[in-house]
């Protein structure tokens, strides 16, 4: 692992990989229709925001076939096939949807086999850049062994069609499970200024030379919001959103951010957030948040 000051908040090595991340990246989960699900409300707009991410030398794309499903990754293609050398697509698998836009576990053998070639063919690529499996429940995660789904992974891996592993919605307890079986390059869970649960595991995986990437870095369908969030983003001038993620970044420097917007002018406002420099008394009025809200 290594990091350096750069653009779009330095840039993180995935460990045993000579795979460079800028630490901002871009998350395709609002490119569907409402509820992830369907067709965007406007396309030309998703296509612009994807292009943008390239031309802004951003890196890193988070996506999964089950954003749509299938729209997300179709998007993908369109907007940026045949994809620059440094392009980093990482996506998941494990969940697939009903026809009425639910939402399913399928870690299954046969679900995620299938789950990888999907993302293959919408991608339009011979292997997947990193592949992170995603367990445990819509609440969080689920204690239990995960070995049996990770080990369809390994097998694929092997075959050629995943080129590094990652997990998403883990304990730092099945973290240390997967590691005994194959090399995990990304931990992918909930973590924002509010939802603090994971701050041990960010600090071990840090010693492990391992990224993390938080999913709903700004809160999610409920974006988080907070006096003391305001006051810092008035005092400096940003918007609460730069300052949420500029609060990652500086949290530590193994964790990468994909905030996702729909809105070309929103994916700059968080890019600059790259920019940003929390003092000391910033950092201590937000990481209060955590602690009047119960999080931490």
């Amino acid at each position: 692992m290594s990091t350096t000051i750069s653009a779009l908040g330095g840039t993180f090595t995935l460990p045993g990989t000579t795979v460079n991340l800028k630490r901002i990246g871009y998350g395709a989960m609002q490119l569907p229709g409402p509820h992830v699900w369907g067709p965007p409300r406007n396309k030309q707009a998703a296509l612009a925001v994807l292009r943008e991410t390239v031309k802004q030398g951003a890196n890193h794309i988070d996506t999964a076939h089950f954003y749509g499903p299938q729209v997300a990754n179709d998007l993908i293609r369109e907007a940026l096939s045949p994809y620059s050398k440094d392009l980093v697509i990482v996506t998941k698998i494990g969940y697939v949807r009903g026809d009425d836009g639910s939402w399913a576990l399928d870690i299954s053998k046969e679900g995620l086999t299938t789950a990888v070639h999907q993302n293959l063919t919408s991608l339009n690529v011979e292997a997947l850049d990193t592949v992170n499996l995603r367990v445990g429940g819509p609440a969080g995660p689920s204690e239990g062994s995960i070995a049996e789904p990770l080990s369809t992974l390994v097998e694929l891996q092997k075959m050629g069609l995943v080129r590094h592993i990652g997990l998403s919605n883990v304990t730092q307890d099945q973290y240390r499970e997967a590691s005994s079986i194959a090399k995990i390059v990304c931990i992918q869970n909930q973590y924002n200024l509010v939802h603090r649960e994971d701050d041990a595991f960010i600090d071990v995986l840090a010693a492990d030379g391992v990224a993390y990437v938080p999913f709903f870095p700004l809160g999610g369908f409920t974006p988080v919001q907070s006096s003391a969030l305001s006051g810092v983003a008035n005092a400096i001038g940003a918007t609460t959103k730069q300052v949420a993620l500029a609060w990652l970044l500086q949290r530590s420097p193994n964790i990468l951010v994909i905030a996702g917007t729909s809105s070309v002018d929103h994916l700059r406002e968080n890019f600059k957030a790259g920019d940003l420099v929390l003092q000391p008394e910033h950092l201590t009025i937000l990481d209060s948040i955590a602690t009047k809200t119960g999080a931490s």
